[in-house]
C-alpha cells in the first residue's frame, strides 16, 4: 500500500520569526514541533511535506542564502533549547544535518550568514537563557560553539549578520529588551581566536527593538539596516565606508558648523585577510511612521537588482511596503492587512524573492497572501492570494460529512470549528480537472475550548466546549451555495430544503457566545437615531465564492447559525457522538463518580434526554455507535469499554441496554482507554489506550462464552500513548 499526503492544514506558530520565504520560492513556517513547506508557486497552494526534528515548538526559521558547501538550507530554533540545520545536499530534500545543542533554555531567534569567499557558514542563536551563541562549522560533520555572549538577565529579540563593504569583515548587530541596536565586529585582537566585540550602539528608539534586516545599497557599498520598534517608528541606518581623508574631512566640517548636518559616528575595524585597517561612518537615513501598534518585523526586498523596498508588519492589523523617492525620501507605497473580524494584527511578514507577492503571518497563527497585478510589483493594486490555513491550537475532534464524505469538520482548543473541502474546478488548456482541498467555512468561533463534535447529518452540527453545554448549529443557505460551487455537488435534497428556508448566515453580537441567525441584510437607517443605535447588530455580509475564502472571510461570513442549546449534564463535556441515522445523539461530561459518568441518549426530534447509561466510575472518553444502528460503544478513563445494545423497537421508542462491560482487573488495558471505533460490518471494534496497546474485539458467537473476546495478537507500541484509532 502506497500512502500519500492529499492535504496538510496547519497555522503559522505564533512567534515573530516563525516564517521565511527562501530564495527557491518555498515559505517555511513553525507549525507546532515541525516546520511546514508550503509551495506557492502554482494556484494549488499546499504545504507540501514537514519537517521533524524538534521536540517542542518551533519559535524562529531562518532560510539560508548562498547555502555553501555544506548544503545548509534553513536554520530553525525551538523551545527545546535547541537549533537544527536542515540540508539538502543528499536527498534532495531537507533534512536535519546537525543540531546544535548548547543553550539551557528555549531558542528564540536564530540567524545564518555565509562568510564570502571562502563560503564558511556562521550561525547566531539567542535565546530565554539569556546568552547568544555564535557558531561556526569545525568540520563537515561537527558544529562548534565559539562564542558566548552573556545578556545577563536580558532577552534578544533579533539577531543579524551581515559583511561589511571593502573588508569583507562580518558583523552582528542584535537587539535586547532595551531601546538600543548593538553592534559588534568579528576580531582576533584578543588573541584567543576569532570572536565578536561591541563597537557601535545605535540608539534612537523608545521601546523594546523587535526585529532587524540589512541590505547593500544598489550601486553603491553603503549598507542600509532597518530596526523596528514597540513604540510603532522604524528606523533605517547607513553604514558608509570611509578613508583616512575622508574621515578626516568628516570630523572638520562638523566642527566648521556651517551647515546642521546629522549626526554621523565612525568606527574602525581591522582586516585580517588584507591586513589593513577600514573605517565606516555611522548615520540615521530616515525614520518611517506609518504603523499605530508595535512594529514586530521589517525585510528588504530589491526588485530586478536595483529597485530598494521594505515591508515592514505590525500588530495594528497592516503590512507596509516603503520605497525611496526620487529624492531619496521613503514613502508609503502600499498597504495590505485586514478590516474587521477579531483579528488581532501582524506578528511578521516577507517579500517574495521576486517582490511581487507579500505574505503575512497573524497572531492567531493566519496566513495572508497578497499578489501585485501589476508588472513593477510594487505601485499596483495587490489582490489576496490563496492560501492554506489551520488550527492554532491542538485539534481534539474530526468528523466526515456522513452522506459520501464530502467534508471534513475539525475543532480545536484555538476555539474554532472549521470545515475543510476539495475545491475542484478546470485548468490547463485540456480542462483538465484538478482538486486541491482548502479550509472553506468557519461554523464556530467560540469564547472556550473546544472539546468534541459530530455530525448529525450534512448540515447539521454538534459541538461541545469546555462548558456544560451543546451546542447544535445548522448550515445557512450561504454555506450551502458556495459549498455546492467550490466542491461540484449536484445532488444534495436536504441542501435543497435549506437553500429554501433557512437563514442567509449568522454572526456572533459582541460579548456573545451564541451565533445569532441572519435572515437578510440590510442596511439600516441612521437618521433620526442616537449614536449607540446607529450601527448593525450583525456583521454578516453574503459572499459567493468561486475560490477558497480568505481569512477574513472564514472569520465572519461563514458562520452557522445556532439552533438549539441542550442543557442535561453536570460538568463540562468530553464526548459526543450521533447515531448513523441522526436520531439519536449520545453525550458524556467530566466525571469523578458514578453520577456524572452517566451517559446521555437525546432525541433529535425532540431535543430531549431519552435515556440514562450508566456503566463507568470516570470520564468516558470517546463514545461511537456501530454503522448497523443497533449498539453504542464507550470507553472510559477508568480502564474499561461497555457495549450498549438497542432492544426491540415497540412503537417509536427504542431503548439501550448494557451488554457486557469489561474487567479492569484482568482485561488487556492497563491504562486510560482514549478511543474506540467500530468496523464496517459492525462485528468488530478497536479501542486505544494509554498503555500503547490497540485491541481488536468480535462477537464470541459460542454459546456461553461470553459476549465478546480478543481474537490474536495485540498491537502494542512501547512508551507510546494511542489517542486515535479508525478502520
Amino acid at each position: 500500500m502506497i500512502l500519500d499526503t492529499l492535504y496538510t492544514s496547519v497555522a503559522c506558530n505564533r512567534t515573530p520569526e516563525s516564517l521565511d520565504w527562501s530564495d527557491d520560492g518555498l515559505i517555511y513556517f513553525g507549525a507546532k514541533n515541525a516546520i511546514a513547506v508550503l509551495d506557492v508557486h502554482q494556484e494549488a497552494v499546499k504545504i507540501v511535506r514537514t519537517l521533524t526534528g524538534h521536540k517542542a515548538r518551533v519559535n524562529c526559521v531562518r532560510a539560508v542564502r548562498n547555502a555553501g558547501h555544506l548544503g545548509v538550507q534553513l536554520v530553525s530554533g525551538s523551545d527545546d533549547g535547541t537549533c537544527v540545520l536542515w540540508n539538502t545536499v543528499d536527498t534532495g530534500k531537507p533534512s536535519a544535518k546537525f543540531m546544535l545543542i548548547g543553550h539551557s533554555k528555549g531558542v528564540t531567534t536564530v540567524e545564518a550568514f555565509v562568510e564570502q569567499p571562502a563560503g564558511q557558514l556562521i550561525v547566531a542563536t539567542g535565546s530565554v537563557d539569556s546568552t547568544i551563541k555564535l557558531w561556526r562549522a569545525e568540520s563537515d560533520t561537527r558544529f562548534g560553539c565559539f562564542q558566548t555572549i552573556d545578556l545577563r538577565s536580558g532577552l534578544t529579540f533579533g539577531l543579524k549578520l551581515f559583511a561589511l563593504p571593502q573588508s569583507n569583515v562580518t558583523m552582528l548587530a542584535y537587539t535586547t529588551d532595551t531601546d538600543t541596536v548593538n553592534l559588534c565586529v568579528e576580531s582576533t585582537q584578543d588573541g584567543t581566536g576569532r570572536s565578536f566585540v561591541q563597537v557601535e550602539q545605535l540608539k534612537g528608539h523608545c521601546d523594546w527593538v523587535r526585529g532587524l534586516d540589512c541590505i547593500q545599497l544598489p550601486g553603491s557599498e553603503d549598507l542600509l539596516l532597518a530596526s523596528c520598534s514597540q513604540d510603532s517608528f522604524i528606523r533605517l541606518w547607513r553604514i558608509s565606508p570611509r578613508d583616512t581623508l575622508q574621515k578626516q574631512k568628516a570630523y572638520e566640517e562638523i566642527a566648521q558648523d556651517e551647515d546642521i548636518q546629522l549626526e554621523e559616528r565612525t568606527f574602525t575595524v581591522g582586516s585580517e585577510a588584507s591586513r589593513s585597517v577600514f573605517h565606516y561612518a555611522l548615520s540615521l537615513e530616515s525614520v518611517l511612521q506609518g504603523h499605530e501598534g508595535w512594529v514586530y518585523g521589517v525585510h528588504f526586498c530589491l526588485r530586478n537588482g536595483q529597485d530598494l523596498h521594505l515591508l515592514s508588519s505590525s500588530i495594528d492589523k497592516t503590512l507596509i511596503g516603503w520605497k525611496p523617492s526620487e529624492s531619496g525620501v521613503w514613502m508609503e507605497s502600499v498597504r495590505v492587512g485586514e478590516v474587521g473580524g477579531s483579528s488581532l494584527g501582524f506578528y511578521g511578514g516577507k517579500f517574495s524573492p521576486d517582490g511581487r507577492a507579500i505574505i503575512g503571518h497573524g497572531f492567531q497563527g493566519s496566513l495572508h497572501l497578497w499578489r501585485s497585478e501589476d508588472a513593477d510589483g510594487i505601485t499596483g493594486l495587490w489582490n489576496p492570494g490563496i492560501i492554506v490555513g489551520g488550527h492554532f491550537g491542538g485539534a481534539r475532534d474530526l468528523a466526515w460529512d456522513p452522506v459520501g464524505g464530502a467534508f471534513l469538520v475539525t475543532l480545536s482548543e484555538d476555539q474554532t470549528t472549521r470545515v475543510h473541502a476539495p475545491w475542484r474546478r478546470s485548468s490547463g488548456a485540456n480542462g483538465e480537472q484538478t482538486e486541491t482541498w482548502h479550509e472553506i467555512a468557519r461554523p464556530q468561533v467560540h469564547g472556550y475550548d473546544m472539546q468534541c463534535l459530530t455530525l448529525l447529518s450534512r448540515y447539521r452540527l454538534a459541538s461541545a466546549a469546555e462548558e456544560k453545554i451543546i451546542r447544535i448549529f445548522q448550515a445557512p443557505s450561504n454555506f450551502v451555495h458556495n459549498f455546492r460551487a467550490l466542491c461540484g455537488i449536484t445532488e444534495d435534497r436536504e441542501g435543497d430544503a435549506i437553500v429554501e428556508g433557512n437563514p442567509m448566515g449568522a454572526s456572533v453580537p459582541s460579548l456573545g457566545l451564541s451565533n445569532k441567525a441572519v435572515f437578510e441584510v440590510e442596511q439600516p437607517e441612521t437618521e433620526g437615531r442616537h449614536i449607540k443605535d446607529m450601527y448593525p447588530e450583525h456583521y454578516f455580509s453574503p459572499v459567493s465564492m468561486d475560490r477558497p475564502p480568505a481569512e477574513e472571510t472564514l472569520m465572519q461570513n461563514t458562520l452557522w447559525p445556532e439552533i438549539q442549546k441542550l442543557y442535561g449534564h453536570g460538568n463540562e463535556l468530553y464526548a459526543v457522538a450521533a447515531s448513523p441515522d441522526g436520531t439519536l445523539l449520545a453525550s458524556a461530561c467530566r466525571a469523578t463518580s458514578a453520577d456524572h459518568a452517566q451517559i446521555l441518549l437525546w432525541d433529535t426530534a425532540t431535543w430531549r434526554i431519552t435515556q440514562q447509561l450508566s456503566a463507568h466510575q470516570l470520564t468516558v472518553t470517546q463514545l461511537c455507535f456501530a454503522p448497523n444502528n443497533l449498539a453504542l460503544l464507550a470507553v472510559s478513563r477508568d480502564r474499561t469499554f461497555s457495549v450498549f445494545e438497542r432492544s426491540a423497537t415497540i412503537g417509536e421508542s427504542s431503548s439501550f441496554e448494557l451488554k457486557m462491560r469489561s474487567d479492569k482487573t484482568n482485561g488487556v488495558h492497563t491504562r486510560i482507554i482514549w478511543c474506540c471505533d467500530w468496523s464496517h460490518d459492525s462485528v468488530t471494534f478497536a479501542t486505544g489506550s494509554r498503555d500503547g496497546k490497540v485491541v481488536a474485539w468480535k462477537r464470541n458467537e459460542t454459546p456461553g462464552a461470553g459476549a465478546w473476546f480478543v481474537p490474536g495478537a495485540v498491537l502494542e507500541l512501547k512508551s507510546e500513548s494511542i489517542t486515535a484509532v479508525a478502520f
